[in-house]
C-alpha cells in the first residue's frame, strides 16, 4: 500500500504542507472504513427484510396501496 498523505492548507496565507499520516490517523481511517461497511451491510439487510415483508403481504392479497399505507 502506498503511503497516505495529509495535506493541510492555511486559508489565510494559502500555504500548503503535506505529511504522511501518523499511526493514530491510519487507525481512525481503518475504523471509519469498517464502520462504513457495517452501515452499508445493515442498510442492505434492512432493504432485504422489507422486500420479504412486502412479498408476504402481497401473498396475503394486499394491494400496493395497502402496502404503502402499512409500511409508509
Amino acid at each position: 500500500m502506498s503511503e497516505l498523505i495529509v495535506k493541510t492548507v492555511n486559508s489565510k496565507t494559502g500555504s500548503e504542507t503535506e505529511r504522511p499520516m501518523n499511526e493514530a490517523e491510519l487507525l481512525a481511517l481503518e475504523q471509519n472504513k469498517i464502520n462504513a461497511e457495517a452501515l452499508e451491510q445493515a442498510k442492505t439487510e434492512k432493504e432485504e427484510a422489507r422486500s420479504v415483508a412486502e412479498a408476504k403481504l402481497l401473498a396475503l392479497g394486499l394491494t400496493t396501496d395497502d402496502l404503502k399505507a402499512l409500511l409508509g
